[in-house]
């Protein structure tokens, strides 16, 4: 019997089609998806008779592990509790999207072990699982709607191209799929990029989306520091930062970003493009730091989601921060490690300015520690 085939570009009810592709894993069936990369063959996690009727389909062995799709970077932890930095870095920057992290599965801990044997055997063969958080909204609604996670693999037998739409699916699989999703071509049509990470280091073991050069960027430790308006306290803290770190790494500002760190700089009520105050710019002239270059940007939440660490110059910066981002809490400090505020200087004359940027100084002096560096 052919599968059904449901046109996602047509359709009048999105949420029946998510209920119906639930109801279809639920009941034990593959469900072929659309995702970013390539097509995907799915099977509930929870249900071992469809997840080896998966591997039939596939044509995969025993010791070629599926991936599990989950909900979100949140979740990641759940399957690796020894997750470190590196690795929520990479979750946080690159979910959703067209990434596997290859991650520690071996803690007793981990929801890899509430699965079934069969399941874990599939997905964890080697005390390690790929997680992967698809960047589609079809495959993401209807993992909010189930209550494990889903078998994912690219929707073709073992060793034959993938497939990058839903009528490749249905020629290369048949009947073999119960029903298929279709939302045209796939964007990037090519797999995703599976990175393998083991405390701080990472490892590409398949070529894709995403290119190394890229990953590296993304596994840069970024800095972010947040004031009100970008023009003066965070701006100046971003270039003494910049140069107390380049210091300490004995590399040249340039070089930051190939030694693995990116320090930013932003507003919370900041307009984009702006510049930074003749005064600031001056008081960073007599420390021997330009900053006659810098543009003003607001905060927003990509900046948010991808800072490891988020300094604020005031309390109230940082309540801010965590109010409308609360995920972010622990990521977000006060710059004065004595929960003093940076005196705003802007109004006032040159000697304010060199005043902060004596104090942001010495806090940041006093914060470098944290970072890990050299």
């Amino acid at each position: 019997m052919p599968p059904v085939a449901i046109n996602l570009k047509q359709t009048d009810d999105w949420r029946d089609v998510v209920h119906r592709a639930v109801q279809a894993l639920v009941e034990g069936r593959v469900v072929a998806f659309p995702t970013e990369t390539v097509y995907g063959l799915a099977a509930s996690a929870l249900d071992e008779s469809a997840v080896e009727r998966l591997a039939a389909l596939k044509g995969r062995g025993e010791h070629q592990p599926f991936t599990l799709a989950i909900r979100g970077a949140e979740e990641a932890r759940d399957y690796s509790p020894t997750m470190g930095p590196m690795a929520d870095r990479l979750a946080r920057r690159c979910w959703p999207g067209p990434i596997t992290l290859v991650l520690d599965a071996s803690h007793p801990e981990s929801l890899v072990r509430q699965l079934p044997a069969a399941v874990r055997h599939r997905v964890a063969p080697e005390k390690t699982v790929g997680l992967r958080v698809p960047g589609h909204d079809a495959v993401l609604d209807v993992l909010r709607m189930l209550a494990g996670p889903l078998v994912l693999t690219s929707a073709n037998r073992t060793g034959q191209p993938a497939a990058v739409d839903a009528k490749e699916v249905i020629e290369a699989l048949g009947d073999g799929v119960e029903l298929v999703l279709d939302d045209g071509p796939s964007h990037f049509r090519q797999p995703s990029t599976v990175v393998r990470v083991t405390d701080n280091n990472w490892q590409v073991l398949r070529e894709g989306v995403v290119p190394e050069k890229t990953l590296r960027r993304l596994s840069c430790l970024m800095v972010l520091l947040v004031c009100t308006g970008n023009t003066c306290r965070s701006p100046m803290a971003e270039v003494i930062c910049r140069n107390l770190l380049a210091r300490r790494l004995a590399c040249s500002l340039d070089d930051l970003e190939d030694r693995g760190v990116i320090v930013m700089s932003a507003g919370i009520a900041a307009m984009m493009g702006g510049v930074a105050t003749p005064e600031a710019v001056e008081a960073m002239r007599q420390l021997e730091l330009d900053l006659t270059t810098h543009e003003t940007q607001p905060l927003t939440e990509v900046l948010v989601r991808q800072a490891d660490l988020i300094y604020t110059m005031t309390r109230s910066h940082r309540e801010a921060i965590i109010a409308q981002w609360p995920e972010a809490a622990e990521r977000t400090r006060q710059l004065c490690s004595t929960g003093r505020d940076v005196s705003d200087p802007i109004g006032g004359p040159l000697s304010a300015y060199v005043e902060c940027a004596q104090q942001i100084r010495k806090a940041i002096e006093e914060r470098v520690d944290e970072l890990g560096l050299g």
